[in-house]
């Protein structure tokens, strides 16, 4: 394109209202909350409070059917001496309100949840909260494992995570 002036010609560039390719970044979606399908606004903070009320310790929610989760609450129960932790299938009616108390969807059985009564955490924070609760070495083990890039202990705890069905195999109902 053109645009004559006095004393000559001026050649303009056309208005780009895109970044060009080479600039342009790609936007992956990691997890999005579910939709509410049943078009009701609950609130799962007040609807599970019940949950808390006599008692406070957390909750450790884990796939009912994995060899690999089953193996990791027996692990943690064995070194739970004082019962510092409670424990809830993923796949039971508790389960997916404590789930959607923690902004995950009923049915994600992605991730171990360990739900506190201000809070929850899911996938390796999960995994290190749960290690400060069960008896030693494990809370300093966990004071360690803090200081590893939480991106790297996600990526870690994800290859694991879909790879346990493989690797451990299920089994045909919670053995807990």
């Amino acid at each position: 394109m053109a645009l004559l002036v006095p004393g000559g010609f001026v050649r303009v560039r056309p208005l780009r209202l895109s970044p060009p390719a080479h600039v342009r970044r790609k936007l992956t979606t990691f997890a999005t909350e579910s939709p509410n399908r049943s078009g009701d606004s609950v609130d799962w903070v007040e609807a599970t409070s019940s949950f808390f009320e006599d008692d406070t310790r957390p909750i450790m929610l884990f796939d009912g059917v994995c060899n690999l989760c089953n193996g990791g609450v027996k692990f943690v129960r064995d070194n739970d001496r004082n019962r510092r932790m409670r424990f809830e299938a993923l796949q039971s009616e508790a389960g997916r309100k404590l789930l959607r108390r923690s902004g995950r969807a009923p049915d994600d059985i992605s991730s171990v949840v360990l739900v506190e009564k201000d809070r929850s955490f899911i996938k390796s924070e999960a995994v290190v909260k749960i290690m400060e609760h069960i008896d030693l070495p494990f809370p300093q083990l966990a004071f360690f494992v803090q200081f590893v890039p939480l991106f790297i202990r996600d990526f870690v705890y994800d290859n694991v995570a879909n790879n346990r069905y493989t690797i451990f195999g299920r089994s045909e109902s919670c053995e807990i």
